[in-house]
């Protein structure tokens, strides 16, 4: 499957192949096993193979005012870090794994390169606040106050909280806080949000629209939004090519689109 020419780092995108799931597995089990030379052809492989899932994730940060290119380049260290550190023997989808783990790159580009930096005196209020820490803990038998830290220390309490506030890394939406087999649960789901009646009429609206799709693009949406799969994954599945895949998952969302 192959999309329209678009110039990323001196990547033609339109030449990019996504792999199937059963050959990122194959590609994965030849990195492990296979000799130096198979596992050096499978790695590369595997790198060409995902750089849409890494095309994909940046668009998250590109509001930022960063370089496009730059958050790619970036991405796709996460992406071999993900696939360097990926366990072929679990029941997981290699993007469960690979999505939160070039967030996680990008987020460190980002924290690093971001003009409100901390100034080193504050990280260094909080590095021996933490060591202070650490050795009240040992020698009392119990965590310590805030107050005790900062009596150590010799400065203000209100130091010691606004030094350790700062190093604290931000946390992604999409860090996962568990899995288990295909079912991943990410800090958004675990996020609580206001829901007015509004939102009910929204969400009933939305039902309405879908049952009244056809059991094809019913499938087919299911298929691609509950289950990720591809649109080359599900038209082999259902058994038409993936530009009809594509005309239906499109026909189907313009119709919900018009219900609500």
């Amino acid at each position: 499957m192959y999309y329209n020419k678009v110039e990323i780092s001196c990547v033609d995108t339109s030449k990019l192949k996504v792999l199937s799931e059963k050959e990122k597995r194959e590609l994965l089990n030849i990195i492990r096993t296979g000799s130096k030379e198979e596992a050096k052809k499978a790695r590369e492989k595997m790198i060409n193979g995902n750089l849409r899932l890494v095309l994909s994730v940046i668009q998250r940060f590109v509001n930022r005012g960063e370089n496009p290119d730059d958050l790619f380049q970036v991405g796709v260290i996460g992406l071999i870090k993900a696939i360097d550190n990926f366990d072929p023997t679990l029941d997981v989808r290699f993007s469960t794994y690979g999505v939160p783990m070039v967030c996680g790159e990008l987020r460190r580009y980002l924290r690093d390169n971001n003009s409100v930096r901390v100034s080193r005196s504050m990280r260094d209020t909080a590095y021996h606040a933490m060591q202070v820490k650490e050795e009240l803990t040992n020698k009392n038998g119990k965590e310590p106050t805030v107050e005790e830290i900062a009596q150590v220390l010799a400065v203000p309490k209100e130091n010691v909280v606004l030094a350790l506030e700062a190093i604290v890394e931000p946390v992604s939406l999409y860090e996962p806080v568990f899995s288990e087999g295909n079912d991943t649960i990410y800090v958004m789901d675990q996020v609580g949000d206001t829901v007015d009646d509004n939102d009910w009429l929204d969400e009933i609206a939305i039902k309405e629209a879908i049952r009244r799709l056809s059991d094809r693009e019913k499938k087919i949406l299911s298929l691609r939004y509950f289950k990720g799969k591809t649109q080359m994954e599900v038209a082999t599945e259902i058994g038409i090519s993936q530009a009809q895949v594509s005309r239906i998952e499109k026909g189907a969302l313009d119709s919900i689109k018009r219900e609500i």
